[in-house]
Parts: C-alpha cells; structure tokens; sequence
C-alpha cells in the first residue's frame, strides 16, 4: 500500500507540475486611441521564472525573410507584479528588453503604434485593426511552448468583428497552442463581409471564409467568392486533397482600399490579401491572382516546409536555398491553375510564360546566380529595410519569377520527357514532406524527382544545371510542344536598354529631376545593354541624343525612334564630373514574347493541341 500511495501521490505531483507548467500567457490588446492608430496591449505571464525575464518585440515575420523593426513602434512600456507594484525594467537593445522579476506574475503592458496595411505591419483607425502578430505583440523567453490566450477588446465600440485563424473561445477571446502558432495568425478586426463554403475533402468538410474588410456590397463579395471556389478546386486537384486546416477552416483576410499597401502573405491556415484598389467590384480577375499564389502556400511552404525555416526564428533574419521551391513553384502554380479554372485565357497566360521565360535567361542576376543562390538573397531583398540604393538590377534575380520559369521548364519536360506533370511531382513532394510534415532539403526535392520519374540520373542533372546552377532550359523547343512560339518583341528595331530604373531603390539624381535640363537615369542601368555599355548610369543627365535636344523621357524615346539595330547614336550628358559625350551602339531587344501559333498565323498540329489541352485544361473532375 505504501508504494501505491508513492505512486499516486507521485503522479499527482507531476500532473499538478505539468498543469502549472500549461498555465496559458494571457494577451488583452484595446484600442481606446484607434483614431490615432494606437493600441493598448497588456501581457499577463503567470508562473513567471523568478529572476531576469527578457522581453522581446519581433524582427522578423513568417512568411517574410528579411528584418522588420517592429520594436521602433512600441512605448510606454512598464512592468508590474501581481500586486501592480512596479518591476525594473531595463531596455538591453532597441527591441529586447529585462525585467526583474519578484512576483510571481508579471504583466507587462505598453503602446503599439500601426498605421501601414499590408502583410507585415500592424494598422490601426477607426475602420479596422489590421494586425500581423509579430508587429504586434511582445513575447518573453522561455515562455513560448506555453499555451496563449488573446483578448480584443472595444469590438463592439467600433462595430468590428474578429476575422483570425485562431480557436474561438467565446467573447472575442482567442487561443493558440504556442507562440509559434500565435505568430502565424493574423488577425483583423472589421465591419467585414464574408462568404463561407464548404469543400469536401476525401469525405471530410473543409470550411472555406473570405473575410472581406472593403467598400463593396456582400452581392459582390458573393460573386467573388464563386470565382475564388472555382480556383480552390483547381489546386486541390493539383495534390488529390486540401491540407486538413487546424479547426477544420482556411480564412482569407482580404482587404481592400486605395491607402493600403498591396502585399499577400501566407499563413498556415490563414491568409493575408491586401489590394490598393477602390474595390473588389471590376477588378475581380486581377485581384484574384494574389489570391491563387497565396492558396497553394497552404500546401507548399506552410506544410511543404524548408528545413532551412523550421523553427522560424523571430530575432533576425530567416535564410533558406529553397525559395526558389517555395516561393518559385508557387508562383508558377498561382497563375497557371487560373488558366486551368477559365478565369484567364490562353492569351493572357502567354503573357505571364513571357515574363517567367525573360526573368530566366535576360537579367544578369539569372546569367551569374542559381536559383538556390537567389533564394538567399530574400533577406535583403524580401521587403528588406534600407534608404541607399543597391545594385539588385544587375545581381538578383526574383526566386519568384526565377523559381517559376524553372517550373514551368520542368512541367514540360516531364510532360514531353516522361509522359508525366509537375502535378505528379508535386503530389510526390507533398505525400513524403507536406502531408507528414517533414522538412525538406534541396537534396530531399532531388530524391523526390529521381521518385516520381524512376530516373535518378535525369534529377541528379536537373538540379545540378538549373537549381544549383546557371544554365536555362530550352523554352523555345519546350513551348514548340504546345503550340506557343517564342520570339522576340521588337524584331528589327533598335533598342538602348532600360533606362527608368527597374532594381533598387535608387535615390540618385531624383533631386535633378524635373529640371527640364534633360532626361535624369534614377537607377541603374542593366548591365550588358547598349547604355550600360556606353558608360551612362544612376544619376546622369542626357542632354542630347543624335543631334537633339533631350528635354525628357519621351524626347529620348523619340530620338531612338526608327532606328535599327547597329545604329549609334551621339549622346551628351553631365553629371557631377561635369559634361560627357559618348556612343550608344543600338542592339535588337532581348526580350521575348510567347504567341499561340494560331496567332502567328500557322498552323496547330493535332499533337500540339493535345499538348496544350493536357496543360492547361481544368482538372477538376
């Protein structure tokens, strides 16, 4: 009998332990002063570990991979013990700080300052709040495997309701399992309008909302979200099944005005779509494409996950070689399944092969970089923070476009190659990584390749060409396949190269602009074009082109008018070493175009037909 009563009193002991140890953090975030864009957050920590508590505010986002200083938008931080009397507190770095800890329980509170919608920041009036956790809320160390609960207050006072992907426990008070999961929920709080469906998934209901914070009626929002539905069966049936979403619902959290700042950012149940537009009412096609690209994520990144972001880490800067996977393949997907669900046209997918087909084999950075090269780069150039200009125009590539045309490449070469799709590969990825939740590396993609095809030999080159490696597919010979021909934009006309300024963000010359003295380059000029190699760069100033006058833009663009590859052109400009003259050689555009043959005037072949068909054609049965 003894023993039994050690036992149990053992056992007693430990389930009391484990109870304390389970106690939930406890968030109540207020907004008494939101017309000025401030909320008032209080965090209650119970069973604090006595001593030095560091506190800190996020640098970082899920979904984003660069640094945000969320820590420059809070104040009036104070800490109290259970008995409200006051807690030392001593700030360590910008966004870290340590309290002292006599009490058992501490409750820290401050002032959070918002006022910038996207899918990173917090935003605050009297319309909404528009919250991403990591902007939000602080969080102490050691604490976060902890249970947590989120109380928003002054709803009612605003007319709000709370749109998030966190559990509903009654009376707008909210839970999350851990800080992980509380990070990845974003939350808006709105006079929102909302449609919901449901989605059968292998016999089990999943429960689909667009929460829609805009100026639109709910008939409209209604007739959006029958295009959105047609879009979630399409990459449903690119997997075979939707992920089974925590709480059985996925949530887009749309919101659309003209003062926000356009930004999609996936969640693993949720979504954040912000649209600088004045409404969803005509704009439902364009607007949807954010909505596709930012759905799939639901399957690749959030479940198919980079090893290089498990666990993702709040303090700096998150790098991954993978994104090119991630981001990349998701882009390729975002646009290709609105083709196969008939809400854009073959026409307007030519458009988009294109641009993925032009950021593969015409931008320096592809020409020097790998994919998974690229992909490292997110940290800087993912909405990274900075005020001098950089040199992005000439050594980054988008993983996202880069990452595309790599998909696209590998689709029709497993189509024509193997008589399979990048559909049965990504269904391989997602049943040995996403479904099961294991973490992939680039190697573990390879492995899945050399699965799906049977042919370890074609993985082992294809990721060591084009994922860890600079040379580019046959997108000529690959479109031929399915009736679409590559050519060149402006065959025959002389071109000088970009010249308004496409990477960076390039602040030199700005203050000359507008001087009606010439045509000021803000940016830098592409290497490897015609005015690159005349020497002319960020902050010069064209006065003359072939005996004219420059005063502006379009007076340089008319210099060049009718004029042929191989043609050159005398070119004055100044900057601050003073007066220039040089020799622009004019070359034929790089670029290219994808057109159906039908419209290039030929013939479709009963192959390429087929080809195009098995492609685009929707694969919802």
């Amino acid at each position: 009998m003894k023993k039994l009563f050690t036992l149990a009193a053992a056992s007693l002991l430990a389930a009391s332990a484990f109870a304390q140890k389970q106690k939930a953090i406890y968030y109540t975030i207020s907004f008494p002063n939101a017309v000025h864009h401030e909320a008032e957050i209080l965090l209650t920590i119970p069973q604090a570990p006595a001593g030095s508590l560091k506190v800190h505010m996020s640098r970082s986002s899920p979904g984003r991979y660069a640094t945000h200083e969320f820590g420059k938008n809070i104040y009036n931080l104070k800490a109290t013990g259970a008995d409200n009397a006051p807690l030392t507190v001593k700030q360590l770095e910008g966004d870290l700080y340590e309290v002292q800890v006599t009490s058992e329980t501490v409750k820290i509170s401050y002032t959070l300052f918002g006022n910038w919608t996207d899918g990173t920041y917090a935003s605050i009036d009297a319309s909404h709040a528009h919250l991403n956790m990591p902007a939000t809320i602080m969080w102490a160390e050691g604490q976060t495997d902890r249970p947590i609960r989120v109380q928003f207050n002054d709803a009612d006072k605003y007319g709000w309701k709370v749109a998030t992907q966190l559990k509903s426990e009654g009376d707008n008070v909210y839970s999350a399992p851990d800080l992980q999961y509380l990070m990845d929920s974003p939350t808006e709080l709105s006079a929102y309008k909302i449609n919901s469906w449901t989605v059968d998934n292998n016999g089990k209901p999943e429960k689909i909302n667009i929460s829609t914070h805009s100026d639109d009626s709910q008939a409209v929002i209604d007739n959006f979200a029958k295009m959105v539905q047609r879009m979630v069966l399409e990459e449903k049936a690119v997997f075979g099944e939707l992920p089974v979403y925590d709480n059985g619902e996925y949530t887009f959290l749309q919101d659309v005005h003209p003062t926000t700042s356009g930004d999609g950012m996936e969640h693993r149940n949720s979504t954040i779509i912000v649209q600088p537009a004045p409404k969803v009412e005509g704009l439902e096609s364009r607007l949807i494409g954010t909505f596709s690209h930012e759905f799939f994520h639901s399957w690749n990144v959030k479940r198919i996950r980079p090893k290089s972001l498990e666990p993702f880490n709040f303090t700096h800067a998150n790098m991954s070689s993978e994104l090119w996977f991630a981001e990349g393949f998701t882009q390729y997907y975002g646009e290709l399944v609105l083709a196969r669900a008939g809400i854009h046209s073959v026409d307007d997918y030519t458009r988009t092969i294109a641009g993925l087909v032009n950021q593969a084999v015409n931008t320096p950075g592809a020409a020097k970089y790998s994919p998974a090269e690229a992909s490292r780069y997110a940290v800087f150039a993912d909405a990274g923070v900075s005020i001098d200009p950089n040199n992005q125009t000439n050594m980054f590539t988008s993983y996202y476009t880069y990452g595309g045309a790599t998909a696209l490449a590998l689709d029709l070469r497993l189509r024509s190659e193997f008589n399979l799709t990048l559909d049965d590969y990504m269904r391989q990825v997602w049943l040995s990584r996403g479904k099961v939740m294991k973490p992939y590396t680039i190697t573990d993609l390879q492995s899945d390749l050399a699965t799906v095809t049977k042919n370890a030999k074609f993985a082992a080159d294809f990721f060591k060409r084009y994922i860890n490696g600079t040379e580019k597919n046959n997108y000529e010979a690959l479109l031929a396949k399915a009736g679409l021909v590559l050519q060149r934009v402006q065959p025959g006309k002389g071109w000088a190269g970009p010249t308004g300024g496409a990477g960076g963000r390039g602040r030199s010359g700005q203050a000359r602009t507008g001087d009606g003295d010439g045509f000021a380059i803000l940016s830098n000029t592409t290497a490897g074009t015609p005015i690159y190699k005349a020497g002319i760069d960020a902050g010069d100033i064209i006065t003359k082109a072939d005996g004219r006058d420059i005063k502006d833009a379009a007076a340089f663009t008319e210099a060049l008018a009718n004029k042929k590859p191989g043609d050159k052109i005398a070119v004055s400009f100044k900057n601050r070493a003073g007066e220039h003259q040089t020799v622009i050689t004019l070359e034929e555009n790089p670029n290219y175009e994808v057109v159906t043959l039908e419209k290039a005037g030929k013939q479709l072949t009963k192959e390429q037909q087929d080809f195009r068909d098995k492609w685009l054609s929707s694969k919802v049965k």
